[in-house]
């Protein structure tokens, strides 16, 4: 395997300064080669003070802090509006940002599957996140439906890793009026495989089905355009990619073809009634014509602030400049796990993740013949290599691009040489 050129990190260094690098004490090296961002990204160091602000606000404030000072915590939500929607690809009242993503995906389900008639069929992923898997059953439990019946999972086809397009297509043309929702993660967790959003968003509208996604994997990874590609609704987590921290606040997307119908079904709460009559405490809801309205309680301040960090660290960067290093800095890591495949014994190691660029974000999915879990421990304990394993033989390296480098990438790769040999 070819050696390690520093030049590449002097010429392309990313934004690593903004973060916290967990340390290792391992010889020679004092920082981890972090991959798990697509678990729990790391955190930025303005974080902090950020958050230790608004604990001293609520320290010399109280209560008084909701409704004075140069931010009151009535309207902080309203802050995080704008970056978010430059995030997905959306409109600033078309995003907001609420939840946790589990939550997000009930929430929105309860407007948009209301089966009907023949209309009664969700089509997901086989492949997928259980809780996606859970939430989509107990939808179709919740309406008297029997999931194994009304719920569609797809597989890809046998010996294959990922879906294809034109399957997924086809499968939502042949159950035709009989789809209610389709709803796929758009960057699927285990594989690393980013669906073609735009033609699957399309093959559910012209069935007349609701289409909405999982972004979990995408929001901030991945760049996209959620409303000119006409998504009806999307959910997302914020401690992966976004950096918020462990069980940050999610984000909901509702196009504003739907959010402007303020007659449509919701579950409701204080906080998606109007700004103007909220503090009223009318008993008749009022929601307004933006995906607010789909708020239930006040935001938690200490949560929203490490996302607005985030998201401020994501305006000044700028998706474009982001996924051209992602690019840049996932085909090296690829490049060098070939060669290390090439030179380990056969069948040892194999990349799952497609190769085209328009079919992957930052992480790149290994198959392993070893230990999965051994193998983790090792690159963990001997290497200070960090990645996460998925059952029963995947092992996930995403080299996130606002703070991972060429010598991270060049560490995980070395280390998987030594270790299959």
């Amino acid at each position: 395997m070819r050696a390690y050129d520093p030049a590449l990190d002097t010429a392309d260094p990313g934004w690593r300064d903004d973060f916290y690098i967990p340390p290792f004490t391992g010889d020679p090296f004092t920082e981890v080669a972090y991959f798990a961002g697509n678990s729990l990204g790391l955190q930025p160091r303005a974080t902090r003070d950020a958050v230790t602000v608004e604990l001293e606000r609520w320290a010399q404030m109280g209560v008084e802090g909701q409704l004075t000072g140069p931010r009151p915590w009535k309207d902080y939500h309203e802050a995080l509006r704008d970056p978010a929607a430059r995030l997905v690809g959306a409109l600033p009242h078309e995003t907001v940002t609420m939840n946790s993503l589990t939550v997000n995906l009930h929430v929105l389900m309860a407007t948009f599957y209301r089966p009907e008639g023949r209309r009664t069929k969700i089509i997901m992923e086989d492949i997928v996140f259980p809780s996606d898997g859970y939430a989509m059953a107990s939808q179709a439990r919740w309406h008297g439906l029997d999931p194994a019946e009304h719920v569609i999972r797809l597989r890809p086809r046998d010996g294959e890793d990922v879906l294809r397009t034109d399957d997924v297509t086809a499968a939502i043309r042949a159950s035709g009026d009989e789809v209610a929702v389709v709803v796929f993660s758009a960057v699927n967790y285990l594989t690393g495989e980013w669906m073609d959003m735009p033609a699957i968003t399309d093959a559910g509208h012209a069935v007349g089905a609701i289409v909405g996604w999982d972004l979990a994997h995408a929001a901030g990874n991945v760049p996209m355009q959620l409303h000119d590609w006409g998504v009806d609704w999307a959910a997302w987590c914020s401690y992966k990619y976004i950096n918020s921290g462990p069980g940050g606040l999610a984000g909901a997307f509702i196009h504003e073809r739907h959010a402007r119908d303020t007659s449509l079904p919701r579950l409701a709460g204080w906080w998606g009634t109007s700004t103007e009559t909220r503090f009223r405490m009318d008993d008749t809801f009022d929601p307004p014509p933006t995906a607010d309205a789909w708020q239930m309680s006040n935001p938690p301040i200490f949560s929203m602030t490490p996302v607005q960090v985030s998201l401020e660290i994501f305006d000044r960067v700028g998706m474009p400049a982001l996924r051209e290093r992602s690019l840049r800095l996932t085909a090296y890591l690829r490049s060098l796990l070939e060669e290390v495949t090439a030179e380990s014994p056969a069948g040892a190691m194999s990349i799952v993740t497609p190769a085209e660029d328009a079919r992957h974000g930052c992480q790149l999915s290994v198959r392993f013949q070893a230990d999965i879990h051994h193998l983790a421990e090792i690159l963990r304990d001997e290497d200070g290599v960090i990645a996460d394993t998925r059952n029963p033989d995947i092992i996930r390296f995403a080299p996130v691009p606002l703070y991972s480098s060429y010598l991270d990438c060049w560490r995980a790769a070395e280390a998987l040489k030594r270790h299959l040999a």
